[in-house]
């Protein structure tokens, strides 16, 4: 190849990357994003926020309140969550958590071969609807010290699973059910007389 072929070769490869780099620069100064002020993203947040962001205020019903519409085979199913830790069935054996058969009732932390947290064993007395709605609640909330690391249920899914641990039992004991409200006096009708006092005594 004599000196002229070399030159030509030689003066390609420069012109193609003299094209290049016009061709970066061009793109860098078309696509590159403007500086920010400052580093990070700005986020909008409403100083108010709308009722519907907001949402309604749940209130806390009486268990028995809860009870009245729980339902047993929802209950089973909400309880599946459970299965890792907890087994149901009558003599059936103890995973991480003891076995729930006949746990209404129950005295605390008195589960044959399991060891219970120092915290449930100082616990007197047994497990009643009313103790385990408050400890399905929030188990640490409850039982400070408790090793369970459930978070909780919420209220229907509360309820159904007590209604589904209550029949592990070989005598169910029946759930406690909301007291009947006195009937409201008709408008306009006269109250009830009051008892008359009874005479003082000499």
């Amino acid at each position: 190849m004599d000196s002229f072929e070399l030159n030509k070769v030689l003066g390609a490869v420069l012109g193609t990357c003299l094209v290049l780099l016009a061709m970066n620069i061009a793109a860098g100064a078309i696509f590159t994003p403007p500086k920010l002020a400052k580093p990070g993203y700005e986020i909008v947040v409403p100083e108010h926020p709308t009722e519907e962001a907001k949402g309604p205020a749940e209130e806390a019903q009486p268990i028995e309140v809860l009870l009245a519409s729980a339902s047993v085979e929802r209950g089973e199913n909400v309880v599946k969550k459970c299965a890792s830790c907890h087994t149901f069935t009558k003599g059936g054996p103890n995973r991480v958590g003891p076995n729930l058969w006949g746990v209404v009732g129950r005295k605390h932390a008195s589960e044959a071969g399991f060891n219970d947290s120092a915290a449930m064993q100082k616990m007197s007395g047994n497990w009643t609807i009313d103790e385990l709605n408050k400890f399905l609640t929030s188990p640490k909330a409850f039982v400070p010290g408790t090793a369970m690391s459930f978070a909780g249920l919420r209220d229907k899914d509360r309820a159904d699973a007590i209604a589904y641990l209550n029949t592990l039992s070989d005598s169910p004991a029946p759930l406690p059910t909301k007291a009947a409200e006195a009937p409201a006096a008709p408008a306009g009708a006269a109250p009830a007389p009051a008892a008359p006092a009874e005479a003082p005594k000499h």
